[in-house]
């Protein structure tokens, strides 16, 4: 009777592109998730730096275990991480394709549109290739590495070279952003904590004063 009724895979879908929210109330919530980790304040910044680093990788689909393990190798707060690759959502994706494949190209020479609809065009014509190529395994179908040959030069390898730079800049920026918001917030708890603690200490010491002694 209580029980929360379950999203259906459409709510979960759109949830993705728009939170029920907003944008504005799950960035808070992960600032808010951030801060409350129960670790070092540079474990988690740490990690939310390599989460937003991940971001501008091109191996979408891969961004969680990505940053979990890179976590885990500089010994970061992997939870951060993960939290950190929710900066990466459908209003800001597209702008870090476009900045990362466009200084890519720049820095390899290569040139091409490098607008977001024909970023994503790219990206999905590779994946239903790929697909395809997958299924000819279990078939006669013959294999085609045109368009994913054509995708890797054009596309994912300037996405990868170009998203360093500013991944790396970013993700420092952030990591020294939330040292002080985490440290703000461990000591506002503290202090929170000893205030109650000394309530508690004046209320046992009245307790005990009207007791009558043995």
């Amino acid at each position: 009777m209580f029980k929360r009724k379950p999203r259906s895979y459409a709510q979960m879908a759109s949830d993705m592109v728009w939170p029920r929210g907003g944008w504005s109330r799950s960035a808070q919530y992960v600032v808010h998730r951030v801060r409350r980790l129960p670790d070092e304040p540079h474990r988690v910044a740490r990690g939310f730096g390599i989460g937003v680093f991940v971001n501008f990788t091109p191996l979408f689909g891969f961004h969680l275990m990505l940053a979990m393990g890179m976590a885990w190798i500089m010994r970061a707060n992997m939870l951060a991480a993960v939290l950190g690759t929710f900066v990466g959502n459908p209003l800001t994706t597209p702008l870090i394709a476009v900045l990362s494949v466009s200084l890519g190209r720049r820095m390899l020479g290569v040139h091409g549109s490098a607008s977001p609809g024909a970023i994503l065009k790219e990206f999905t014509s590779a994946g239903q290739e790929l697909w395809q190529n997958f299924l000819a395994i279990f078939s006669d179908a013959p294999t085609q590495w045109d368009r994913l040959g054509t995708f890797f030069d054009s596309i994912f390898l300037p996405y990868l070279v170009g998203g360093l730079l500013p991944g790396i800049v970013l993700g420092i920026v952030a990591h020294y952003l939330t040292v002080p918001v985490i440290r703000a917030y461990h000591k506002r708890r503290a202090a929170k904590l000893r205030k109650r603690a000394v309530q508690l200490g004046l209320q046992v010491d009245r307790r005990d004063g009207g007791l009558p002694r043995a």
